[in-house]
C-alpha cells in the first residue's frame, strides 16, 4: 500500500534528481527576478512617454531617451517620404509614412508620422496632411533596427521605397539625404493631421513580459520532479535494501 511506504532516500539515486530540482528552482527565481525587472522597465518608459516634451537633445545615442516625449520645430522635406509597410491600424492592413523634417537647428532626421490605408499611398490623395511648414510637431523617440532573431528579419526593398524594418541609415540614403541623424527616429504623437492622413500616435510599449508564466513552469517541473523522486525513494517497510545491488 502506498500509505505504508517509508522515504528512505539512497546517497547516489539522489544526486542527479536534487540538483535538477536546484536548478529548476533557481530558473524559477530568476524568472521572478526579471518579472520585477520587466515590470520596472515598462513603467519606466511609460512614465518617459507621459512626461512633458523636450526639446530633441543633441545627443540621441544614450538609450535613456527611448520613448521620451520631444517637441521639434522644422519642415517637414515631403518630396523625400518613405513607405514603411505591414502596419496595422484598428485590424486593417496599411502603412507608415516616414518624412525626413529638417529642423530649426539644422538638423535632418525622420520622423513616422503614422498610418494610412493602403488606397491612400499615393501623396496626391492627402494632400492636405502634406504641410508646407514651418511646423512644431510633438512624438517620441524611438530606436531603428532589426528588433527580433536575425534569422526572422525580412529584406527590406529600398528600390521599391518599401522598409519593413527601420533601417535608418539607409533609409537615410533612399531619401538622399546627407549628414542626418540616423541614431534615433521620432514617431508621431496623436495630434489629428488635416484631412485625417496620416493618422499619428501609434507607438504602443507593449513590451513582451511572459516572466511569470516561464516561472510557473519552472516551479511545476520542481514540484513534479519532488513527487517523483519522493516516490521513487520510498518503499515498504519490509523492502530489502538495495543499496549495494
Amino acid at each position: 500500500m502506498i500509505g505504508q511506504r517509508r522515504f528512505r532516500p539512497r546517497f547516489w539515486p539522489s544526486v542527479a534528481p536534487l540538483a535538477a530540482l536546484a536548478i529548476l528552482i533557481g530558473l524559477g527565481t530568476w524568472q521572478l527576478d526579471r518579472l520585477a525587472w520587466k515590470e520596472d522597465l515598462i513603467a519606466e518608459m511609460q512614465a518617459r512617454s507621459a512626461a512633458a516634451p523636450m526639446p530633441l537633445p543633441r545627443d540621441l545615442a544614450d538609450p535613456a531617451l527611448a520613448y521620451r516625449k520631444v517637441r521639434l520645430r522644422g519642415q517637414f522635406l515631403h518630396d523625400k517620404e518613405l513607405y514603411l509597410g505591414a502596419r496595422t491600424h484598428g485590424g486593417r492592413a496599411g502603412l507608415h509614412i516616414v518624412t525626413p523634417m529638417r529642423l530649426e537647428d539644422g538638423r535632418t532626421l525622420l520622423v513616422d508620422r503614422g498610418w494610412v490605408p493602403p488606397e491612400r499611398k499615393d501623396p496626391a490623395s492627402r494632400a492636405e496632411g502634406r504641410m508646407p511648414g514651418p511646423l512644431v510637431l510633438e512624438g517620441v523617440i524611438r530606436r531603428g533596427g532589426w528588433g527580433g532573431m536575425e534569422m526572422f528579419r525580412p529584406e527590406n526593398q529600398p528600390e521599391e521605397n518599401l522598409w519593413l524594418w527601420l533601417d535608418l541609415p539607409a533609409m537615410a540614403a533612399r531619401a538622399g539625404l546627407s549628414g542626418a541623424v540616423t541614431a534615433a527616429y521620432v514617431a508621431a504623437g496623436p495630434a489629428p493631421n488635416p484631412g485625417g492622413y496620416p493618422i499619428g500616435g501609434q507607438t504602443r510599449i507593449e513590451l513582451a513580459n511572459n516572466h511569470l508564466q516561464y516561472a510557473i513552469t519552472w516551479y511545476a517541473l520542481a514540484a513534479a520532479l519532488l513527487v517523483i523522486y519522493v516516490l521513487h525513494q520510498s518503499r515498504p517497510p519490509e523492502s530489502p535494501d538495495h543499496d549495494s545491488l
